[in-house]
């Protein structure tokens, strides 16, 4: 409707001829001049511009970083993702050029990054530069596509509905999500942490499964499902986890300092231990740790630790067991 009417007036509203020619302009109903000059004033008045500065730098930009990831992804695995040569040549020849322009791309978001972060990073000297990062990045790339070999591995075996690991690469949300997630990690831990944390958001937007950035997710995992999973920054995932819809593993609650402001980064969410299986809309709060081998039933609420081994369940469900995904 909106379009329509905006349409309507371009058409048929009201209409000036210029002063310079016979070419008619339109006359709009609002003063754009007043609004322009009042959203000025408006922004003067924000605490968040003003605590900005002047800084004229462009900002990050979640469509170029898309973009980059597309290119990443497309160099990790390229016969699912436009090479159209599968010979040792051509694949070879498409990742040289697709890779090379993503991390064109991702160099120049980093810069973005550090322009308008600069005076922070101004006091510590041994930050990597852009470049130092993008290099350091794009030497990780080979372990990080050893991860998510794993964790397609993962996937195909722990859900009986998947036919293929071509299937789970191109169409489960949960591959996708922790693609995006080995690269923000490691941008984050370079130093890129707006950048990391745009290109989860993008993973997030995409799939409903938000991860932090700064989790630390080990080899083999899977998320199967995975709409409305939250895994906070500061989560400790070991190998061959498997999580399933509606998880969270969050924090508790949150360290204030004297003057009543949250304390950054500091240890609050699960450590989850090799071999655990959490199922179903449960929720683990805190620093707590999920003992190795351990399996946490549906819609569980947690928020003391478990030792190795433990089956968590509704107390009027005890009887129900969870081997190899009962009731999943």
């Amino acid at each position: 409707m909106v379009s329509i009417v905006v349409h309507d007036l371009l058409a048929a509203g009201p209409r000036l001829l210029s002063s310079d020619s016979n070419t008619e302009k339109p006359v709009f109903p609002w003063n754009i001049d007043t609004i322009v000059s009042e959203l000025r004033e408006a922004r003067g008045r924000s605490k968040r511009v003003l605590q900005a500065g002047n800084r004229r730098a462009p900002l990050p930009s979640p469509e170029k970083l898309q973009q980059a990831i597309q290119g990443i992804y497309a160099s990790l695995f390229p016969r699912h993702a436009g090479a159209f040569d599968h010979s040792d040549e051509g694949i070879a020849f498409f990742v040289g050029n697709t890779l090379n322009a993503a991390l064109h791309i991702l160099l120049d978001q980093v810069r973005r990054e550090h322009a308008f972060v600069d005076e922070e990073r101004a006091s510590h000297e041994s930050l990597l530069s852009a470049e130092e990062i993008v290099t350091a990045f794009s030497r990780e790339l080979p372990q990080i596509y050893e991860l998510l070999e794993s964790d397609i591995r993962a996937a195909y075996e722990g859900d009986p509905s998947a036919k293929s690991t071509e299937e789970v690469l191109l169409s489960f949300p949960g591959i996708k999500a922790i693609v995006h997630h080995r690269v923000a990690h490691a941008l984050h831990l370079l130093g890129s942490p707006v950048i990391a944390r745009i290109i989860a958001e993008l993973a997030h937007s995409q799939t409903g499964i938000d991860i932090h950035p700064g989790a630390k997710i080990g080899g083999r995992f899977f998320i199967d499902h995975g709409t409305g999973v939250v895994i906070g920054e500061t989560a400790v995932i070991g190998q061959r986890v498997r999580i399933y819809q509606a998880v969270t593993l969050g924090a508790k609650r949150f360290s204030v300092d004297e003057g009543g402001a949250l304390v950054k980064g500091e240890p609050r969410h699960p450590i989850v231990e090799d071999d655990v299986v959490i199922y179903a809309g449960a929720t683990i709060l805190g620093r707590i740790t999920i003992g190795r081998g351990s399996s946490i039933g549906g819609n569980i609420w947690l928020t003391r630790s478990v030792p190795p081994n433990s089956t968590i369940v509704q107390a009027q469900a005890r009887s129900e067991t969870f081997d190899h995904g009962s009731g999943i």
